[in-house]
């Protein structure tokens, strides 16, 4: 068995959840695995997540003011002050102090998050003046989000500089870093993907025949959720009968959207929240529908579900388009562009997917075993380095 020992998390969530809870496969996989897990999130709480063993610590929580991540707010809007910046700093660091942990793992930094450098740079200063200093590790998606040339280089020199490896939880042979972070060569030494987080993640009992042979649609939540499950009510309709449609929302859209969908929909539309058992009714169901976000994603590639995505394409976002881009160029899903996205284009995606052959799944998802693996190889890897 690798070893295990202490392990600090720090993880900053800035819009929906989904980092947060990629994060929490890995933490309660660790937590499982016989290790000390102290996981530290900085964004809006997230309540009904399965952490093991792992003690959540809450710092007083932020989000981004719109998708374009610009500008830092309290989760109530109102901007974020000097205060709130050295409460959050002193808080951290006392964390950090009293779980005095083996290995510190931060979630998308130095690649990103570096207006939150006012609190992780003085952790990072106090780790590495410790006698025994913590294993640290970075830890990223498949897809980094855009930064400029500048910000990439600072990215490299801090890997080189401070970091031991770099975690990136994806599989190059469907996405490697590359298409996203034009510097890999300079942190090639210590870059280690470990497939993708999530496909460990274990799934409630489901009654028997739900999502047999549907077409199950992920609407999500915000303001496309409700637009996507409107275009597939009227898609349903225009394809009559042929299979029963089902359209999981987020709960957030509230009951005036519930009703109004409810209202619309024929009687072979199935309308309801967002269900636990998601990927079982993937792994039953004709056809996924849905966005290209990585959670989502590995639901699909875990089920080995036909799928149709509409991959979010905001603000200047394009991960789920180039992750979407990439899984249809390699066989895994039809894309719908949201710009083009009508009941028509809809029905003729469906139509070409349901019939053609399922998705051939030769793609890693078991990310939080590999993870535990290289943690315990790095953290006996030092431990042997002191003893010599």
């Amino acid at each position: 068995m690798a070893d295990t020992g202490r392990i600090l998390i720090w993880i900053q969530h800035l819009l929906g959840s989904g980092h947060f809870r990629g994060v929490a496969h890995i933490a309660r996989h660790l937590s499982t695995q016989g290790w000390d897990v102290d996981l530290v999130s900085g964004g809006a709480p997230v309540r009904g997540l399965d952490l093991g063993r792992t003690r959540l610590h809450q710092l007083p929580p932020v989000r981004a003011a719109d998708g374009t991540l610009s500008r830092i707010v309290y989760i109530d809007g109102k901007p974020v002050d000097a205060s709130v910046k050295t409460l959050r700093r002193d808080l951290l660091l006392r964390l950090f102090a009293g779980a005095d942990p083996d290995i510190l793992l931060l979630e998308q930094f130095p690649f990103g998050l570096g207006e939150f450098g006012f609190e992780l740079e003085p952790m990072l200063a106090a780790a590495l003046k410790r006698p025994n200093r913590p294993v640290i590790v970075a830890s990223v998606r498949d897809i980094l989000p855009p930064r400029s040339a500048t910000r990439e280089a600072d990215a490299v020199a801090a890997i080189g500089q401070v970091f031991d490896a770099v975690l990136v939880h994806g599989d190059p042979r469907l996405i490697g870093l590359e298409e996203s972070f034009g510097f890999v060569p300079g942190i090639a030494s210590k870059l280690v993907y470990t497939g993708y987080v999530g496909g460990l993640a274990p799934m409630p009992k489901t009654k028997p025949g739900i999502g047999s042979n549907e077409i199950i649609v992920s609407a999500g939540g915000g303001t496309f959720g409700p637009k996507l499950a409107n275009v597939a009510i009227d898609a349903a309709r225009l394809m009559q009968y042929v299979r029963r449609w089902r359209i999981l929302l987020d709960p957030d859209a509230g009951p005036r959207i519930f009703r109004k969908l409810r209202a619309r929909a024929p009687q072979w539309v199935e309308i309801e929240t967002l269900r636990p058992d998601y990927r079982v009714l993937l792994s039953r169901s004709a056809l996924s529908v849905s966005q290209a976000g990585y959670n989502t994603v590995v639901d699909v590639l875990a089920a080995g579900a036909r799928a149709v995505m509409i991959p979010y394409a905001r603000d200047g976002v394009m991960e789920q388009t180039l992750r979407a881009g990439l899984l249809e160029k390699r066989g895994l899903a039809r894309v719908v562009s949201e710009e083009l996205l009508t009941p028509g284009w809809l029905v003729q995606a469906v139509t070409e997917v349901i019939d053609g052959p399922p998705s051939i799944r030769k793609v890693k998802i078991d990310g939080e075993a590999t993870t535990e693996r290289v943690l315990g190889e790095l953290l006996a890897g030092r431990r042997e380095k002191a003893r010599s």
